[in-house]
């Protein structure tokens, strides 16, 4: 519950401070004295959007701060979810600059305000008129459904959560599978396009065969083909000056090495020199043999250099046509072919599969669907009756509530769409609440509602803004006794411009303007027992209330 609300340098207010009480809390006070401005800074805690438009001193920053007393609430987890030291009582603090720069703090720790709107959304449920437009927005009278119905995430009404919990995990796997069997089959429309193509490309290299170092012995063996005859005619011309000629190498050098080796006797550096001599007559020799060899291997063979050339002139055209430079790049690009034609080939496979598995959660989201409808639908007898019950109570007799229900494609929420029908006058048709209700039986339907749910949610804290719209006299005292049976339970600070309300309130705070010399401000105090008199008559009776208004404000008070 709240314990302790500060505002500082927001809209009319330049300070102010607050310690509600644990159950009713009443805050009357003039039109435009600030009561709505009050909701609005505990909006801020809550995580809603600031605007620095809004700062009393432009020169100054805003800083509203609201103190919790959390230690009847199973909110361990959710501070650990968010990295946050849990402790019984919980401060959460927002500062706009005047640069319009926001800051968000939960125990003193700076957060994001998806942080502290999570914190604030299991501390405090502030109702508006805003919630009661959207009471006819059949979304809304869904979830009022399922909280009513139990189905909730609080850990109180964990066996009753598990079913929706259980529905929208099997919901979004199905969502998954959904669309990634979208994008296969996107991704094979596109791929087919490109399969006939990429198959051709792919054929035409596995035809040739390619060798990664066949290009090179290739245009090796081109030149040597084409230069046959030359390369005979002085391979041959070699070999004669080698060993055939008259005056060939070999035979000198095997002259010079006798005529050394007589000279051997006279000193071991002609025996050393006639070695060397003899040495390189061998490798003449050999090197003769060699040129022998390649010489009667060489032949003119013009059928082969075709041959040749026709294969070197398919490789360098796969190399134009692919860009590449080396044979090597070929094999790269093939391989890369292959990948693709067979990623195409097995995509129908790999969409098979995926497709399985969405017609399989499919069912199963179906099978939850339908467990979930059961329970929604089990609790709208019940509804019914006691929303019918409470308008009654509050002087709508002739009330009638019908929950009309709709099977539709899994969504979100599951296969439900549900309309609350309303009819407040006997005899006519009930029609969905934005035809049939007024403001005043809006009102009215929004307090039963939050009513009934108040014992199925584990908020601390319940804000009601000017719930009261719409409504007098005994109706009036009957939704001032209705609050005070929710404040048993829970602590309520109500917003309201009706004397029966405000003579409910275990606390009574009074805002009202202040003029100062240089600007108008708004305040807060919490009335003592004769101002509460006071300003119930005022309520009653306007500026000058008579004796009978101020005996009305005392009635009213005992009650």
């Amino acid at each position: 519950m709240l314990i302790d609300l500060k505002i500082k340098n927001y809209a009319l207010i330049e300070q102010l401070e607050m310690t509600p009480s644990p159950v009713l809390n009443i805050i009357t006070g003039e039109t435009g004295a600030g009561k709505s401005i009050m909701l609005g800074a505990i909006g801020l805690l809550m995580g809603n959007r600031a605007d620095s438009k809004l700062l009393f001193n432009q020169g100054e920053k805003c800083v509203i701060e609201g103190v919790f007393d959390i230690s009847s609430y199973n909110l361990q987890e959710i501070f650990a979810a968010e990295d946050l030291d849990f402790d019984n009582q919980c401060i959460l603090r927002r500062e706009i600059s005047p640069s319009g720069k926001s800051r968000a703090f939960v125990n003193d720790t700076p957060v994001t305000l998806d942080v502290i709107r999570t914190i604030g959304d299991n501390l405090m449920d502030i109702h508006s008129q805003h919630d009661t437009l959207q009471l006819g927005d059949t979304s809304y009278q869904l979830d009022i459904l399922d909280v009513y119905a139990g189905n909730t995430s609080l850990d109180i009404y964990a066996g009753n959560s598990s079913y929706l919990k259980a529905y929208h995990t099997a919901y979004r796997h199905y969502r998954k599978l959904e669309s990634e069997f979208t994008r296969l089959e996107n991704q094979l429309a596109q791929s087919q396009k490109e399969l006939d193509y990429h198959t051709f490309l792919l054929n035409e290299l596995d035809e040739a065969r390619l060798e990664a170092e066949e290009q090179e012995s290739l245009e090796a063996e081109l030149k040597q083909l084409e230069n046959a005859e030359d390369i005979k005619l002085k391979l041959s011309q070699a070999v004669q000056y080698l060993t055939e000629s008259e005056f060939n190498i070999t035979s000198a050098l095997k002259d010079t090495a006798y005529l050394i080796g007589q000279l051997a006797q006279f000193s071991d550096t002609y025996e050393e020199l006639r070695s060397r001599t003899e040495s390189c007559m061998i490798e003449l020799q050999d090197i003769a043999g060699e040129l022998e060899d390649a010489e009667r291997k060489t032949e003119a063979d013009p059928e082969r250099a075709i041959e040749v050339q026709e294969r070197l002139n398919l490789i360098y055209t796969l190399q134009r046509k692919h860009q590449a430079k080396t044979i090597s790049d070929l094999l790269a690009i093939q391989k890369e072919l292959e990948e693709k034609v067979k990623s195409v080939l097995n995509l129908d496979a790999v969409i098979a599969e995926t497709q399985k598995a969405m017609v399989a959660a499919e069912k199963e989201v179906l099978q939850k669907a339908q467990i979930l409808s059961e329970r929604r639908k089990s609790v709208f007898n019940r509804f019914e009756e006691e929303l019918y019950t409470l308008l009654a109570e509050l002087g709508m007799p002739n009330a009638r509530i019908v929950i009309q229900h709709k099977v539709t494609a899994p969504t979100a929420t599951g296969t439900d769409e549900i309309s609350i029908l309303f009819s407040a006058n006997k005899g006519s048709a009930p029609q969905s609440l934005v035809k049939a209700a007024s403001g005043g039986e809006f009102s009215r339907l929004m307090l039963s509602i939050k009513y009934m749910l108040a014992d199925k949610t584990a908020l601390p804290t319940i804000v009601f803004d000017e719930i009261d719209t719409g409504i007098s006299g005994e109706v009036a005292v009957k939704v001032g006794k209705m609050m005070q049976q929710m404040a048993q339970k829970h602590q309520i600070i109500a917003i309201s411009h009706l004397p029966q309300i405000a003579a409910q309130g275990d606390y009574h705070y009074f805002v009202y303007k202040h003029d100062r010399e240089d600007r108008t401000v708004s305040r807060i105090k919490r009335l003592s027992n004769e101002e509460r008199v006071n300003e119930i008559a005022h309520m009653i009776a306007g500026a000058n209330p008579s004796s009978n208004a101020f005996q009305s404000a005392k009635e009213l008070l005992s009650l």
